[in-house]
């Protein structure tokens, strides 16, 4: 019954934070609308990648030891920062430019399914947050008297909960319907994915903790 409450627990935390709005989740909203669902699902890939990486390092324990070095997780915030911010002014310059009617014609912008997958991977691999994350997460998992199911069953619950939020969201907003929407919000939606990613950015850049 413990081990069941520690799962639901574990298993709410992890979607909560997953499907809150974010840099990952703002991007693949926006590449859902703009390129279609294909590569919307190829940049979700990359960050599901990205996530169980970080699951299958924290559970062999590289994570851990990671963790107690304070220098290395400075270059991954400030790695991190520096290609949000990039992100961030990729964003600004498509929000400044006018509106194009053909860019609108069906294949019109073509997508790159390898660059959008890379580009999901290291969104999450510069993001030290998930690496403290699976630390906390293995804590329970490999702590004294746990379960042999327990870790398998907590990075499998949690690759789910990844597919659902992340392909949810490049599903659901690469609709005709979103796409049409699209059309009308173009430029504030790239300044907003503009703001998105330059306050995460100068966060990762500049936070202490």
């Amino acid at each position: 019954m413990a081990l069941s409450h520690e799962l639901i627990l574990i298993y709410t935390t992890y979607f909560v934070a997953t499907a809150s709005p974010g840099p990952s989740n703002m991007a693949i909203m926006g590449t859902a609308m703009k390129q279609g669902r294909g590569a919307a699902l190829a940049l979700a890939s990359g960050v599901i990648g990205g996530s169980m990486m970080w699951a299958l390092l924290a559970a062999c324990g590289v994570l851990t030891v990671l963790a107690t070095f304070a220098q290395l997780l400075i270059v991954l915030k400030i790695g991190g920062g520096l290609y949000l911010l990039w992100l961030a002014f990729k964003a600004g310059k498509s929000a400044l430019r006018k509106p194009d009617a053909s860019e609108f014609a069906p294949g019109s912008e073509k997508a790159h399914f390898g660059k959008m997958f890379r580009q999901g991977i290291l969104m999450h691999v510069g993001n030290p947050k998930a690496i403290l994350t699976w630390v906390a997460i293995m804590s329970v998992a490999l702590k004294p008297g746990a379960a042999a199911s327990t870790l398998p069953m907590i990075i499998a619950g949690c690759a789910a909960i990844c597919v659902l939020v992340f392909g949810g969201y490049a599903v659901l907003f690469s609709t005709a319907v979103m796409a049409a929407f699209y059309r009308r919000i173009r430029r504030g939606l790239d300044a907003m994915l503009a703001c998105c990613f330059t306050v995460a950015g100068l966060k990762l850049v500049f936070s202490r903790s």
